[in-house]
């Protein structure tokens, strides 16, 4: 078989169905060989980061790696921003990039470059291939080694010469991936966690990644124990209606240690080291605490604080047997209903805070944010990269469902449009809003050209209030500055105003500029088939804050 035919069946092999890319000369025997191929269809986009985060977007809404070809150093350097988010977000992908001829690399021509020392940083591994006889099992290691925990995107270099080889070579056999059974030691960590009278869980990313979500309920209400979300999590961990459920904390060391410091006894699950976002003295987990922690990554046990268990094994099995070990407790129904109230009570507050904020443009934040929430269409997963929006986003967003919610953690804006479109793609059956900040956008906008090339039916709601609003905010909460001051520098997105309507109708979409919040709640509900921007003029720093 030829190299170029052994990569096709590999990726056969190995599920996939779309490659996403951007092509170049290097690429040339791989577009040729696609070329009347019914089973593999290629999604073109216009930039390396919106290539790679339509992948991102796919791999989580398939189960499956997703895979990607990039066109030599260039395009390996545009990508790496979406190969950065998805090695922090975990996402398994194959990346293959393009290098030049081999027979004149000696040379330097144009084009080349060191591949695999860009994407080194970036990925779980990065290889050139050197012979095309190596190129199947190279291709098989990296679709092994991606979805292996802690899953990750692996970068394959090509030569243009091995693909154009016309050499035989062997395609070997594809192994099943292993199954990893439950964790050592769950009995001693179940007695540890049954003494506690104040139990918490913190529910992380490992969890919505290995299925376990149901596993962790029956865990949580065995404890009675109450659940919060990891630091700007990039899933659905736990039911966001349940009784038990708290909400998220907050990507800070004091704000963690603070929260739970009300408590005696903790379960940590799936969580990558919490992941602080701005600086606080201080450790994470408050002195003394109990912690029992599980994860299938074994480098992620007693990473940032002590543990008095540490549980390695897979997440979902181990859960069961945790909750299976556990039994009856004395105390959890009382502490479920107790969370009940009170949770009830705290939604509540919420909700009647964001609807007392709604009215005509431009809209309150939390008001947009509300508005959002109350007109997702049945079954939707919302895609969010909205920091400012965002924010208040997650304390009114209550999804249920695995899967309905995604962002990431890697920070490399202009993620939002092209995982949209990918999740889209992924799971055609479930409605994708995708709820972007006008700054993080911009960033990514070449996507939106494929979400109107191939008819994806995303709803693109970009909050737009032409500044970098969460900069603003954090200037302001370390500088202790005065709203009166009103200086910010590089901070502003208008004048002269980002016309949101002209680049929906440049790139071939559908637009609307809704007036109000009840508006945006109506627009959403209605859905739509076609590819939608709409945009929704939000309040800027100075008016939402007090004093402004």
């Amino acid at each position: 078989m030829r190299p170029i035919d052994a990569l096709l069946e590999i990726v056969r092999g190995e599920g996939v169905s779309r490659i996403f890319g951007n092509p170049g000369t290097t690429e040339l025997p791989l577009i040729d060989a696609l070329a009347g191929v019914p089973d593999l269809s290629y999604v073109l986009g216009l930039q390396e980061a919106s290539v790679v985060a339509m992948a991102d977007g796919y791999a989580r809404a398939t189960g499956r790696p997703s895979f990607v070809n990039l066109h030599v150093a260039a395009g390996v350097a545009n990508g790496l921003i979406g190969m950065l988010n998805a090695s922090r977000s975990r996402t398994p992908m194959v990346v293959t990039a393009g290098q030049q001829d081999r027979r004149h690399l000696a040379q330097d021509p144009m084009l080349s470059g060191d591949v695999v020392g860009l994407a080194g940083a970036a990925t779980k591994a990065a290889v050139e291939v050197q012979h095309a006889r190596d190129l199947p099992i190279v291709l098989r290691r990296a679709f092994a080694a991606a979805v292996r925990p802690p899953s990750g995107p692996v970068l394959v270099s090509i030569p243009m010469d091995v693909l154009e080889e016309d050499s035989d070579v062997d395609v070997p056999d594809r192994s099943p991936t292993p199954a990893y059974g439950p964790a050592a030691g769950v009995g001693p960590a179940a007695e540890m966690l049954a003494r506690a009278s104040r139990p918490v869980i913190v529910a992380g990313d490992g969890v919505g990644r290995g299925g376990a979500v149901g596993e962790l309920v029956a865990v949580a209400e065995r404890l009675g124990a109450t659940v919060y979300h990891q630091p700007m999590n990039d899933g659905v961990n736990f039911p966001g209606t349940h009784p038990l459920y708290a909400g998220m904390l907050l990507p800070r060391n004091a704000a963690i240690r603070e929260t739970l410091a009300s408590y005696d006894a903790a379960l940590i699950v799936g969580c990558h080291a919490f992941m602080p976002h701005h600086y606080t003295p201080g450790p994470a987990v408050p002195e003394g605490l109990p912690i029992v922690q599980l994860d299938a990554d074994p480098a992620e046990i007693a990473r940032n604080f002590a543990v008095a268990a540490g549980l390695v094994g897979d997440v979902r099995t181990t859960l069961r047997s945790l909750a299976a070990a556990l039994g009856p407790i004395a105390g959890a129904d009382e502490r479920l209903e107790a969370a009940r109230t009170a949770h009830a009570h705290a939604r509540a507050a919420t909700d009647e805070a964001a609807t007392a904020a709604y009215g005509g443009a431009p809209l309150d934040p939390l008001a947009a944010a509300h508005a959002v929430a109350a007109g997702l269409p049945a079954d939707a997963v919302v895609v969010e990269e909205a920091i400012t929006v965002g924010m208040r986003l997650r304390t009114v967003l209550r999804q249920d469902r695995p899967g309905s919610y995604a962002h990431t953690v890697g920070g490399g804006l202009g993620w939002g449009i092209g995982a949209a479109i990918g999740t889209r793609l992924g799971a055609p059956d479930r409605p994708v809003v995708a709820v972007l900040g006008d700054g993080c956008a911009m960033f990514g906008l070449q996507g939106l050209w494929t979400a109107a090339r191939y008819a994806v039916p995303v709803t693109f709601v970009v909050m737009n209030n032409g500044e970098y609003r969460t900069l603003k905010d954090t200037l302001d909460e370390r500088k202790s500055r005065s709203a009166a001051l009103g200086s910010y520098v590089g901070l502003d997105l208008a004048p002269p105003a980002l016309d949101w309507s002209g680049t929906a109708r440049f790139f071939g979409l559908d637009v609307v500029r809704v007036e109000s919040a009840a508006e945006l709640r109506d627009t959403l509900a209605a859905g739509s088939d076609r590819p939608l921007l709409v945009d929704v003029p939000v309040a800027g720093h100075c008016a939402t804050r007090p004093g402004g």
